[in-house]
């Protein structure tokens, strides 16, 4: 996909084959995209990473813009990608792992620590679905438009039309620079061209419901490991107040905020998104 990432490895889960990549060594590292993005979306933040002295591991989930399709029967829902995400730490034996989380992958990992906690060490949450906000007011039709039969297709379909692409809906509120055409269509075109893909997302938005999150939300306050909450001061999806409310609950967090990035921080703001990485990965690795 792109030498940045590292090497190209697949691994076999409960769920089906999940495609990752591996860029350094030393403690590790693991990025978690959201919804209609894969591992691209850490591209420009792994090599600094690993250049540091982390082993870097970046999977495409089963989010929609994945090539491997997952089996039939696997579940998908948003609990279903918690357990999915914990069988990939097991399934690699990742011990005193740092997560790094984006938009619904935040989710996936507030719904992780809140049930199997034990291989994670630390947690790096850019701006993320949380609280009432799975998902932000905008995306809220999305779960009821996914039980409609063919939905999926639709959309596929629609996500071809590359004038829709800078709308709100798509990456318009999620990036403030334009997106490599390359890595858009990486994100948006998969979908059209697999009905396992389709199959795969079906199941994920149409699980999505703010009590999942706000279940999380209780359930942390028990989290005693650290967290660092990098947000985008100008997030249009994720208010920055919903970072302090998250340090608010959590016993050991802290908010930095990021200038001039949207919703893609590992897009719009890479360098300053690696450097806190790698200092607060350090810190608590020393």
């Amino acid at each position: 996909m792109t030498p940045q990432l590292g090497s190209d490895h697949r691994i076999r889960l409960p769920q089906g084959e999940v495609r990752y990549y591996e860029r350094g060594s030393g403690h590790p590292v693991v990025f978690v995209h959201g919804v209609l993005t894969n591992a691209l979306l850490w591209r420009k933040v792994v090599p600094t990473v690993a250049d540091a002295g982390f082993r870097c591991l970046a999977p495409d989930l089963p989010m929609g813009a994945h090539e491997l399709p997952m089996r039939a029967d696997a579940d998908l829902s948003a609990p279903g990608m918690a357990t999915l995400l914990g069988d990939f730490l097991e399934a690699l034996d990742l011990h005193d792992v740092t997560l790094v989380a984006n938009d619904t992958g935040g989710a996936v990992t507030q719904l992780l620590l809140a049930r199997h906690p034990e291989r994670v060490a630390r947690v790096v949450l850019t701006p993320s679905d949380c609280f009432e906000y799975f998902f932000p007011p905008i995306f809220k039709p999305l779960p009821v438009v996914a039980r409609v039969p063919g939905s999926m297709a639709v959309l596929g379909q629609l996500l071809r039309v590359r004038a829709l692409w800078p709308l709100p809906l798509l990456f318009g509120w999620v990036t403030k620079k334009p997106l490599d055409p390359a890595v858009a269509s990486s994100y948006l075109l998969r979908l059209r061209s697999s009905h396992g893909v389709q199959r795969d997302l079906r199941k994920l938005l149409s699980s999505v419901d703010s009590a999942l999150t706000l279940a999380a939300a209780s359930e942390l306050r028990t989290f005693d490991r650290p967290v660092l909450l990098a947000w985008a001061s100008e997030d249009k999806l994720f208010p920055v107040r919903l970072a302090h409310r998250l340090a608010d609950l959590l016993p050991d967090a802290r908010v930095v905020e990021i200038a001039d990035s949207y919703t893609f921080v590992p897009e719009d703001q890479p360098a300053v998104l690696a450097g806190h990485i790698v200092e607060f990965a350090r810190v608590m690795a020393d």
